[in-house]
């Protein structure tokens, strides 16, 4: 009987000296809090500095501009840019004895195609900027959000969330607004059909844009995949480059036989002699609206490249706002009634997909949490049974 206590109060005086991996165990992880990469942060801020392509193509139509495919040119045809950049970025890839820097051929010949359907997407968006004022044709491009969503669902396996859907919903009523509105946002003295024929081509050319989008990911997934402990990380810049470069090329050949059939070439001369602003501005525009173009180009397919197709749409719609800015303070443009309705729809639908954005990552976090937390314990538990 007294070995029985002996041994029970022996055991009794062990169990305290159990507890503390059990106590150490038990605090839970809190969940860390979402942080994009800086190549994420870099792509949002070039598609924020870009925002003065549209304003510029605006200033080259309402200054006497008429060419739709060197408008459309110069959306897409500023990749040359990128040359330097992409030479010190592979010469020194190779110099650290990085291999692979270069895109796959399948990679390059899916670029290429999707470069000229974006070449057609500018200038179908062209012709709609023609005859809308830039307020309204970039409420109509806001709409590519929507667009996007629904291709990235038929093609990259987007899942909807009630927030998602009621930003899509929200980002197609706004544009709606436009249409039926007093006016409907029409610039005194422009014939109904002409501004009627640029709100579907600008409906147009929303659609195109966010068919291009999902599509980028896809081909990036299919034939640029990459294998190993490097599929954990984000590609290299480089990559973003030679897409975007393939694509400006390709699409630059398209709107070169365009002009080339529409006989463009002979009458820059004679455009740049009658342009409003003079023939040095007339050149100057042409320049920088190429160069801007090309920055917002770049800092789309970053974001489609390191994070997602959907999140390129999202900084597309956020250029909204500044575009309406913009337009107002440079170009003079009537900011009615039906502008702010849409305006404020399409902010909303912004916050609802964002709002919804966290709160799904806090999903996320969560159940990352909650499974960290029961490996803790089914290891504390297997050392709790192999303790003598």
């Amino acid at each position: 009987m007294a070995t029985i206590t002996a041994s029970a109060m022996q055991e009794a005086a062990k169990t305290p000296s159990a507890s503390p991996p059990r106590a150490m165990a038990a605090p839970t992880a809190s969940p860390a809090r979402y942080r994009p990469s800086l190549l994420v942060i870099f792509s949002a801020c070039l598609v924020l500095i870009g925002a003065g392509g549209p304003l510029l193509l605006r200033v080259y139509f309402v200054h006497g501009g008429q060419r739709l495919w060197l408008s459309a040119l110069l959306q897409i045809s500023g990749w040359p840019l990128l040359l330097p950049p992409l030479c010190v970025s592979l010469f020194r890839g190779r110099r650290h004895g990085i291999a692979n820097l270069l895109l796959p051929l399948r990679l390059v010949g899916a670029a290429a195609v999707l470069g000229s359907l974006y070449a057609v997407s500018c200038f179908v968006y062209a012709m709609g900027s023609q005859a809308l004022p830039l307020s309204t044709s970039s409420l109509l491009l806001a709409t590519q959000l929507a667009f996007t969503a629904v291709f990235a669902f038929l093609f990259v396996g987007l899942r909807f969330t009630p927030f998602s859907a009621n930003a899509v919903m929200l980002l197609i009523i706004g544009p709606a607004v436009l249409g039926v509105g007093p006016g409907s946002g029409k610039p005194a003295g422009e014939p109904s059909k002409t501004y009627w024929t640029g709100f579907c081509e600008g409906i147009a050319a929303a659609a195109l844009a966010g068919l291009v989008l999902p599509l980028v990911e896809v081909a990036m997934e299919r034939y640029g995949r990459r294998t190993g402990p490097a599929a954990r990380t984000p590609p290299p810049y480089s990559t973003v480059m030679q897409m975007q470069a393939v694509m400006g090329a390709a699409g630059t050949m398209v709107c070169l036989l365009g002009m080339a059939i529409k006989s463009d070439f002979g009458a820059l001369r004679s455009e740049a002699a009658t342009f409003g602003l003079g023939e040095t501005n007339y050149y100057l525009v042409l320049v920088w609206d190429a160069v801007s173009w090309q920055l917002l180009n770049l800092g789309i397919m970053g974001l489609i490249t390191c994070a997602s197709s959907l999140l390129a749409g999202i900084m597309i719609a956020v250029l909204l706002p500044l575009s309406e800015i913009l337009a107002v303070l440079f170009l003079h443009e009537k900011f009615d009634g039906p502008k702010g309705i849409a305006l404020v729809l399409s902010l909303w639908g912004f916050a609802s997909y964002m709002y919804g954005e966290k709160v799904q990552q806090k999903k996320v976090e969560a159940q990352k949490s909650e499974l960290l937390q029961q490996q803790v314990a089914r290891k504390t538990g297997d050392l709790e049974l192999a303790a003598p």
